[in-house]
């Protein structure tokens, strides 16, 4: 028999929270697959190596040129724009010392913001969201941060980040060009945190506009926004609420290789994180109530037409009541050969209609 089952098809915000893990079931921890979205382009490798005199920028195409830049004394940061190419990450952890399990995580876009601590470096992965204005929709990148002693390795799923500030710090030799790589890390976290503020900036005139047009005049299509953004804050929540035991971590001193002076920039981190979470808490709230007013909405306005339906339908009951006296075909009934007869009847129906309008509003129920 042929087989007639139908695929149901998965909403794409749905798509954003449970995504399909590439690994096999059973296979070695530690196996290297790239579980995010499949592209043809070649990865970018972008280096930034930079000390208080001397700034250097480079563009590599094969990953191995890296290597050397482990043993410098200036601070390196290597910049990956795409994990696709699962050779240039086995390639950048065999320099660098990565642990196998490391670039696994690298490799898997679907991993939970966290801070793990090696001998020689801290792990980080957390996400860079992008809010596109036109669909309304906030878009998921996964960024893994690995901080070591004089280096600092990014690794993001396409090009485009939020980096662009931290980039023309470097360039104008500002305080950032003076510190450790602890420190660079500080402002790449500070970065990623400063646009989910802004990313919530822009959700929040969505969310005011929905309101207008909740107050105004709702229809089926205002509860469907609210539903999105609804599914919009749980992508938001998914994101920053492990941020804030991420950043809580790095603020504690455990890792050697953060300095108590860049500890003190991470607490300001920490404060902005926060922030962010008490924001999105209140929109969730807010969402949550704007369901209700619209469940309520729809209700009185039910309430208001069945009320108008009502009172139309009492007023012409006891015209009915006439009409249909008089219409019954009885041989003797004396109205019926009085020459007033008729505009009688009429008189009598309008004036008991005059009587009831009059008795609604009196009653304020018109």
């Amino acid at each position: 028999m042929p087989n007639t089952k139908k695929r149901i098809a998965v909403p794409a915000q749905l798509r954003k929270l449970v995504h399909k893990r590439a690994k096999k079931t059973g296979a070695a921890p530690g196996t290297l697959i790239h579980s995010g979205e499949k592209k043809t382009e070649r990865a970018r490798i972008r280096v930034i190596d930079y000390d208080q005199d001397k700034l250097e920028r480079r563009e590599y195409d094969d990953a191995s040129a890296c290597c050397p830049l482990l043993e410098t004394s200036t601070v390196s940061w290597i910049n990956i724009d795409g994990l696709h190419q699962v050779e240039i990450i086995e390639t950048i952890g065999r320099c660098f010392n990565l642990h196998p399990l490391v670039m696994e995580d690298i490799l898997n876009t679907d991993q939970r913001p966290k801070v793990e601590a090696y001998d020689d470096y801290v792990f980080i992965v957390l996400k860079m969201l992008t809010f596109n204005e036109q669909t309304g929709e906030t878009l998921p990148e996964q960024v893994s941060l690995i901080l070591g002693r004089n280096f600092v390795l990014s690794f993001q799923e396409r090009e485009g980040d939020v980096f662009e500030g931290v980039r023309e710090r470097l360039r104008s030799g500002r305080r950032i060009r003076f510190m450790g790589a602890d420190y660079l890390t500080y402002a790449l976290l500070d970065a990623i945190v400063d646009s989910y503020l802004l990313t919530l900036e822009k959700i929040s005139d969505q969310i005011e506009l929905l309101e207008e047009e909740l107050m105004e005049r709702p229809t089926p299509q205002t509860l469907d926004r609210i539903h999105h953004f609804k599914r919009e804050m749980i992508l938001l929540r998914k994101s920053v609420w492990p941020l804030r035991e991420l950043i809580g971590g790095l603020t504690r001193g455990e890792h050697p290789l953060v300095t108590q002076e860049t500890i003190l920039f991470l607490r300001d981190v920490y404060d902005h994180t926060i922030h962010v979470i008490d924001t999105v808490e209140t929109f969730r709230d807010l969402l949550g109530g704007m369901t209700d007013l619209y469940l309520s909405s729809v209700s009185h306005r039910m309430n208001e037409v069945m009320k108008v339906l009502t009172l139309i339908a009492t007023i012409f009951i006891p015209l009915t009541f006439i009409a249909g006296v008089y219409g019954m075909n009885f041989e003797y009934m004396p109205e019926l050969q009085w020459r007033w007869g008729y505009p009688a009847v009429w008189a009598v129906m309008i004036l008991v209609g005059i009587l009831m309008v009059g008795f609604f509003k009196r009653k304020k129920w018109l």
